[in-house]
């Protein structure tokens, strides 16, 4: 007999382990999840790396109710309406200077997309058409869509999809527990780890490359943070050769390090920034790629009546999104929590790295309000460690989140000392009945 849950198929999830112990949320406020049982269960995630100002804030309530009164649908191509351009003034301003345009998507997945296609169409409209290679990291995420996966570097994303796209390499992930293990912040050693660049293109010649793309903080394999002066480098390199530098922004975006966005924390400006998440609290589904503005008058030669960008989605700029963004831009703007994990990160850092001497933990990785616990894998089953500690803090009402042998832990920007004290205290307990 089938189950009333068969017909989902359900994303990321080991699905026949889910569905004989169902973990169903019903609703949220606040630092909280409530589930089907009643129970009360501590966010540690902010739902998905995207619920930063906590669940269910009045503000976005409001003007998401509001919007699907009154505009429900505009369509995005050669037309527009109000908030979509309200929107994309307020996100400008709040990005790094020179980056004054905002093109929008559904997703980080599409934002990734996005910002690939701009990069190739880019350098072909200036003559440079030869300028089609892309450049990733190993243990990169950069979304599920083939051009994702392609510049991802995470090899479960890859693995079953065949050739994916042509003309695409990857220089060195950046992590190096041998050197760096147990950093608070920043890691000290690893810049050179960015020289990886050059020898990509002592080999495919410069002429060839169109952009390099990183996360300022890998957060999806793990939370890995670059080391000082690592970003710088990489700036320097992509100015020397002509090449774009993309910053995947789905997950640092939106106060996760201290600023706004992780180019401001590290000092480094990319040519163009991939969003999602944050933009919109989790509440309607909505991305951007912000670009500077050479990019975007690259594009703006030839007959006015042309299409400069032949890219687009019947959703880019949905009424509903932009009132979600614009009334999570207004919640985040009026409790400061933009910069709310400057305040915070030194406690939580303390609290975090006082798991070192738990059992199992071999690496602890830490910067403004997200953070990471590496466990030891148990022999032949590796992710199984972390993901037994997973379901024992559930069970403990403390939603955390696991990737491979890694605890990932990225709160809403609301959270309190009490909080993230609860959510320590847990995981200790978990691992110390783990396997």
């Amino acid at each position: 007999m089938s189950s009333p849950r068969d017909a989902y198929w359900m994303p990321f999830t080991a699905n026949r382990q889910f569905k004989k112990s169902p973990r169903l949320i019903t609703r949220a406020d606040g630092m909280y999840f409530h589930d089907d049982q009643g129970r009360q269960v501590l966010d540690g995630i902010a739902g998905l790396w995207c619920v930063n100002a906590g669940h269910n804030r009045p503000r976005i309530v409001e003007a998401i109710q509001k919007q699907a009164a009154e505009l429900d649908f505009a369509p995005p191509f050669q037309m527009g309406h109000p908030k979509a351009f309200e929107l994309a003034e307020r996100l400008t301003a709040l990005a790094p200077a020179g980056m004054g345009k905002a093109f929008f998507t559904n997703s980080g997945s599409e934002s990734v997309d996005t910002a690939l296609k701009m990069a190739i169409a880019y350098h072909r409209v200036r003559g440079e058409g030869a300028r089609t290679r892309l450049i990733g990291r190993e243990r990169g995420y950069h979304g599920v869509n083939f051009g994702g996966i392609s510049v991802g570097g995470m090899v479960g994303n890859r693995k079953m999809f065949g050739q994916m796209l042509g003309g695409v390499d990857h220089i060195r992930h950046t992590h190096d527990p041998a050197r760096n293990a147990f950093s608070v912040g920043q890691p000290v050693y690893g810049a050179e780890f960015a020289n990886d660049l050059e020898n990509l293109i002592a080999l495919h010649d410069a002429s060839t490359i169109a952009a390099v793309i990183v996360e300022p903080v890998a957060g999806s394999t793990g939370v890995l943070i670059p080391p000082q002066g690592y970003l710088q480098r990489l700036r320097e390199i992509c100015d020397k050769h002509g090449i774009l530098l993309i910053f995947d922004e789905v997950i640092t975006g939106f106060g996760r390090t201290g600023n706004p966005f992780g180019a401001q924390t590290f000092g480094v400006t990319p040519d163009l920034m991939t969003v999602a998440k944050g933009l919109t609290n989790g509440c309607v589904p909505m991305g951007a790629v912000l670009a500077k503005d050479f990019i975007y008058e690259a594009f703006m030669q030839g007959p006015e009546h042309l299409i400069e960008f032949f890219h687009g989605y019947t959703y880019s700029a949905h009424p509903l999104a932009c009132a979600a963004a614009l009334g999570t831009l207004d919640t985040y703007a009026e409790d400061g929590l933009l910069t709310r994990a400057n305040e915070m990160q030194g406690y939580f850092a303390e609290a975090l790295h006082s798991l070192k001497d738990a059992p199992h933990v071999i690496d602890i990785r830490n910067i403004g309000l997200v953070g990471g616990v590496e466990l030891a894998p148990l022999p032949g089953e590796p992710g199984k460690r972390a993901f037994s500690v997973f379901l024992d803090c559930w069970e403990k009402g403390v939603l955390i989140r696991t990737t491979g042998d890694t605890i990932a832990l990225s709160p809403p920007l609301i959270i309190e000392r009490q909080h993230i004290d609860h959510i320590v205290d847990t995981v200790r307990g978990a691992l110390k009945r783990a396997a």
